[in-house]
């Protein structure tokens, strides 16, 4: 027989262990979790009832889980009646999505939404999409990821996919940095109104708030964007503090405006999988262990403000970071998702030589 609760976080966090066989797959840290589900903490549902989470379990453990929420800011930005779910996990049986799914649906019915979508994950910069395409190659920090029956489930469930996406991955001796630099763009290496600063830990507060600002006016047209609040941005941001490689991000400035940033950190998936996403008594061994032989770094994301578009300040800054990662003795590079839609971004990772890691999609579905 199988049980549905209602926010047992116990029982939310282990689903993936029990769900899945696949290495690939990697899971937040529990506190982590904790952290992105506890309304109180999360500045993007405090207060307003738009958010929970279900599991399904049987007599062996937990099988399955989903997160639903509303994010009013988007619904009302783009014109919407839109419900989500995230963090969509289940063992490969359509009872048990089949129940998860028509949870959310239910709830969101109850929310006075027309139509619910998802994989949509709680963070001020959401992981999203379902992985389609690429199973077994593994992803890099801020990755989504899930075995191959789960876009099977959703279809089956009546869900249809409808915004195609891609990561990517990029092997660092294959490439020589001093090619994405043009005769064009060169000059802005050592432009006398260009300020380059590294991303610090001392300044890290202070830093973010300009990345933010710079974020929020570059994604402004991307389809799905919202900006973003200092609060909701710095609530994920912050964790990036312990685990940045302080030669690897590159900010740009002219005078005191930021005018482009590139993001990047080491990928931490190596270290959590060894750990299995748990912290325990061997976590700083492992952990100076993944410190000494890290070779896997990750781009968040790229940003430049519109006064600079079509001056190639993006390829002067891959030129930057992809010198210093080889510089510091990372062989790999990951890039979070890139939409179909954004061909400017796309024809940058062509440039690089960057192959396809995954390839994702939304799902939707409409409420009766």
């Amino acid at each position: 027989m199988l049980e549905v609760r209602e926010r047992d976080f116990g029982s939310f966090y282990e689903t993936p262990f029990h769900a899945y066989d696949d290495p690939s797959y990697v899971s937040y840290l529990r506190s982590d979790l904790a952290r992105i589900l506890d309304e109180d903490r999360n500045p993007l549902f405090r207060g307003r009832d738009r958010f929970t989470y279900f599991t399904v379990l049987s007599g062996n453990g937990p099988l399955g889980r989903i997160v639903c929420h509303i994010h009013e800011a988007s619904n009302l930005r783009h014109g919407l009646r839109r419900g989500y779910f995230g963090f969509f996990d289940c063992v490969d049986d359509p009872e048990v999505s089949g129940l998860l799914l028509s949870k959310a649906e239910d709830w969101a019915r109850r929310k006075s939404c027309d139509e619910i979508a998802g994989n949509f994950n709680l963070t001020a910069m959401q992981q999203i999409g379902v992985v389609t395409e690429g199973f077994g190659n593994d992803p890099y920090t801020d990755m989504q990821y899930n075995p191959e029956h789960v876009p099977r489930l959703l279809r089956a469930a009546g869900f249809e996919p409808f915004f195609p996406m891609s990561t990517f991955e990029l092997p660092l001796r294959d490439i020589d940095p001093d090619n994405l630099l043009s005769e064009r763009n060169r000059p802005l290496l050592d432009a006398p109104e260009l300020r380059w600063a590294p991303l610090r830990r001392r300044h890290f507060t202070g830093q973010m708030e300009s990345v933010r600002s710079l974020l929020n006016a570059s994604f402004d047209r991307n389809p799905m964007f919202v900006p973003l609040t200092s609060e909701e941005f710095l609530f994920q941001a912050k964790e990036m503090m312990w685990i940045i490689d302080e030669r690897l991000s590159k900010l740009v400035f002219r005078g005191n405006e930021p005018v482009g940033a590139i993001i990047c950190i080491p990928d931490l998936n190596p270290l959590l999988r060894s750990v299995r996403s748990r912290l325990g008594p061997t976590l700083p061994f492992h952990y100076i262990r993944h410190l000494r032989n890290r070779r896997r770094a990750v781009i968040i994301f790229w940003a430049v403000d519109p006064s600079m578009w079509g001056r190639g300040l993006n390829g002067v800054m891959l030129h930057a970071v992809t010198a210093s990662l080889r510089a510091a003795g990372y062989s790999e590079l990951g890039l979070t998702w890139i939409a179909d839609v954004n061909t400017a971004s796309l024809k940058q990772t062509e440039r690089l030589g960057a192959k396809r890691l995954h390839r994702l999609q939304l799902f939707r579905k409409p409420i009766d």
